[in-house]
Order: structure tokens, then C-alpha cells, then sequence
């Protein structure tokens, strides 16, 4: 199956987007962006390529006489088996690498029995961190193991005569190393076998399914690459478009209407006029710094001990709005403590946050010509629903009623606009074979 493929290098995460023939998304891969950054678009790919399979286990099992929310089922425990899988995968990597640094680092046998007795914990949780019901703060392996790893390493450092630090400083060197690990061209089939061994049961028609999709190949035709990091990807520069063309095609084919996009990423804001064929005509950047991106919501999670998922959900329950002075990352936590130690409530607060950073976003759309019926909200703020809230609201009191599209999968808006040009120049035999 011929396959055309967009990588949007992000600030803090890398997007795959897999189109087929008929421009139809096949998968969408996304992975936490890291210091090599050919791996971090490999790994994107990959997950992509995983995703498609998915699809098409999902799609064809109604064939095989299972269909409906029996089918739905099955796949839904069949991905979360293969993520089970996947994070033990990468577990074993880590456990490989932080107990030979723990032996090599000094060697104390507290230090080695510590790291022993925290990775066996990880491992017995397991299970649980992939049960159905549970609620993961992340999907990236970084953010779950780094969690598990620290918690458990603050109650070994209090039992025994092991510091902090130590276990912490073992855990940022080997994580490392585990992020920049290739992903194995094998590890689809290996790993949905060892899903499918988990399952109570598989049905002959889920595991002849399976093996049908897993046989399918997926040749990378073409593929166009894009982003904040874009001059670093492992491309010639004739496969690399501008962020800017690429939000703009990709939030034209989500929504034929498109005139206006609004993208927030995490390190930069995009104001962004096209037509109707989704060419940009016009648009606005952030200029100076991530002031009201995706990282500065990350600080103020962080300064908040709170996950980036829970910011707009306790915004929402706000009884008033705070009226922040900045959004400036730097000034964020001292501005952050004040309000707090003058008894303002938490909610209040991230409601004036949001607020400030829909004001910032729409003089960036003002700068850029205005705001148009359709308008498009594309990123990973876009999944934030007091983000949304706030934009709905001051684009109602600015511009008046307007059609405001929202995408599920919003941030891979860029990446896709990468797959449209890598097929479109493949239709015109510009870059035929070219592969990511």
C-alpha cells in the first residue's frame, strides 16, 4: 500500500501523519520530541504505521462476523494490551540501562538494591497502570516511567542510605538513552502477539484479524516534513514546507470553510488567513518568546503541581476571573505565588490565565487581518476546554457569530498539511521514492 507522510517536528512533541491514495488518513503517530531528532521521527512514523494497522483490524473485523460494540470492544482491549506491551518493552530497556549505570556510578550495594527494588515495583504496577478503568496522566513511556521511577525513589531514599539525587541524576541519564533508542522495524507483529497472549480468549476471527493487518505492507511513497524544528529533519530541503503553509492546507482539508486559523503550539502562536483552496494569504507569529504556548501552560502546571490536563478542567469551575498583568513565562510563577498568597483561589486564577492568552492570541489575529467566517482552531491548546471556552466567547464579542471548528485531532493539523504536500507532490512526480 502506497503511503504519504507528513512529520511536524514540534517544540515539545513530534506528529506523523499517514495518508493512502485517496488522501485518506490512514494513521497518526505522536511522540515526545528529544535530542536526536531522526529518532524522534522515526518513532513518530512509527506509531503511525501502528495506528494505521489498528484502523484496519477495526475495519475489517466486521467482516469476519464481529461487529457493532463487540467489535469496538475487542479492539479497544486489544490497543491497550499492545500499549501494555509496549511499555514493557521499553521498561526492559530502561531497567537494562539504569542497573548497569547503577553498577558502573559507584556501585554501593544500597544504590544497586534501591534501583532493583523500584524497577520490581514498576513492574508489579503494570497491570494496573493499563487496567481499564485506569486514568494515565500521559501516554509518553518518559512521563509514566519518570513519574512511577521518582515517587518510589523518594520512599527508597528515606529507607535506606541512598540519596535523592543520586537515584534521580540515574534516572535522567538512562532515560535519555531509552528516548533515542531506533524503534525496531519488527515490533508491530511481535508485540500484537504478545497483546493478543494477554487477552482472556482471543476469538479465532480477532486473531486471524490481526494477522491479516499485520502482513499488510505500508511503503512510504513520499514524505514532507515541517515545524518548529524543521531545519533540523533528516530531509533534503525540497521535502521541507514552512509550519505556515502546512497549518494552513492541513486546517483547509479538516474543514473545507476554513478562512481564518488560529494555531497554539507549544513554543509559538500562528494567526493565519487562507482561501479557499487553503494557500495562506496572510498571517502572524509570536515573535519574541513562548508567552501563552503550550510550554508556558506546562510551567504553570508544573508551579501548581498539577498535570497540563487538569489546567482547564478546574478553569472551568472558576467563579470569577482574575485579571492577569502577564504571560510571560519568566514572570508566570512570582506573579503565580502572589495571587495565592493573597488568598485568590486556584480556579480563578487559570481562569484569568486562559483569558490572557486568548487576548494575546487574538491581537496576533487582528495583526493578521481579522477574524473570517469559517475560523479554525488548530494545536495541542486546542484540546484545552477553558482555552476554548475564552476563545468563543472574545470571538463572539469581537467578530460576532461565527463558525468555530475544532478538530479532535487538531494537533496533527501541521503534520497533515505535510501529508497533502508529500502527496500532491508525488501526484506531480516531483519527489516519487522518496521515503522519510
Amino acid at each position: 500500500m502506497r503511503c504519504f507522510v507528513g512529520i511536524d517536528l514540534g517544540s515539545t512533541t513530534t506528529k506523523a501523519v499517514l495518508l493512502g491514495e485517496e488522501r485518506e488518513v490512514l494513521g497518526r503517530g505522536i511522540t515526545n520530541s528529544r535530542s536526536n531528532y531522526k529518532v524522534a521521527c522515526d518513532i513518530a512514523l512509527s506509531e503511525a504505521m501502528i495506528d494505521a494497522r489498528f484502523g484496519r483490524i477495526a475495519a475489517e473485523l466486521p467482516e469476519s462476523g464481529v461487529a457493532g460494540t463487540p467489535a469496538a470492544r475487542l479492539v479497544a482491549e486489544l490497543e491497550r494490551r499492545f500499549r501494555e506491551q509496549q511499555y514493557r518493552h521499553l521498561l526492559g530497556h530502561f531497567a537494562e540501562r539504569i542497573g548497569a549505570h547503577a553498577r558502573t556510578y559507584g556501585g554501593a550495594p544500597d544504590l544497586v538494591d534501591a534501583v532493583e527494588e523500584i524497577l520490581a515495583k514498576m513492574e508489579a504496577e503494570t497491570p494496573e497502570l493499563y487496567s481499564a478503568h485506569a486514568q494515565r496522566r500521559s501516554d509518553f513511556f518518559r512521563d509514566l516511567a519518570g513519574g512511577r521511577f521518582l515517587a518510589l525513589a523518594e520512599e527508597a531514599a528515606r529507607r535506606r542510605a541512598v540519596g535523592f539525587d543520586r537515584l534521580a541524576g540515574l534516572f535522567d541519564r538512562s532515560i535519555l538513552e531509552v528516548e533515542n533508542l531506533p524503534a525496531p522495524d519488527d515490533l508491530f507483529p511481535r508485540l500484537i502477539g504478545d497483546a493478543l497472549a494477554a487477552m482472556a480468549a482471543p476469538s479465532e476471527q480477532l486473531s486471524g484479524t490481526v494477522a491479516q493487518a499485520a502482513k499488510i505492507p505500508l511503503e512510504v511513497t513520499c514524505s514532507v516534513g515541517t515545524g518548529y524544528g524543521r531545519a533540523t529533519l533528516p530531509f533534503p530541503k525540497e521535502q521541507i514546507r514552512s509550519e505556515i503553509l502546512c497549518h494552513g492546507l492541513g486546517a483547509n482539508h479538516l474543514f473545507s470553510g476554513t478562512r481564518t486559523v488560529l494555531d497554539i503550539g507549544g513554543q509559538d502562536t500562528k494567526a493565519i488567513q487562507v482561501d479557499e483552496n487553503g494557500i495562506v494569504t496572510s498571517f502572524q507569529m509570536n515573535d519574541r518568546c513562548a508567552a501563552g504556548c503550550g510550554r508556558y501552560l506546562g510551567y504553570i502546571a508544573d508551579e501548581m503541581n498539577l498535570g497540563i490536563h487538569q489546567l482547564g478542567p478546574m478553569a472551568l469551575k472558576a467563579e470569577r476571573t482574575v485579571r492577569i498583568n502577564s504571560t510571560c513565562t519568566v514572570f508566570a510563577g512570582a506573579e503565580l505565588r502572589e495571587r495565592l498568597s493573597l488568598g485568590e483561589k486556584r480556579e480563578d486564577i487559570l481562569a484569568g490565565l486562559h483569558r490572557a492568552i486568548i487576548l494575546r492570541a487574538l491581537s496576533l489575529l487582528a495583526r493578521s487581518g481579522g477574524v473570517f467566517d469559517q475560523f479554525t482552531f488548530t494545536g495541542g491548546v486546542a484540546k484545552n476546554p477553558a482555552a476554548i471556552e475564552a476563545l468563543r466567547e472574545l470571538i463572539a464579542t469581537n467578530y460576532g457569530e461565527l463558525t468555530t471548528n475544532i478538530s479532535p485531532d487538531s494537533i496533527y493539523t501541521g503534520a497533515l498539511g505535510a501529508a497533502l504536500f508529500a502527496h500532491r507532490d508525488a501526484s506531480r512526480g516531483a519527489l516519487r521514492g522518496a521515503a522519510a
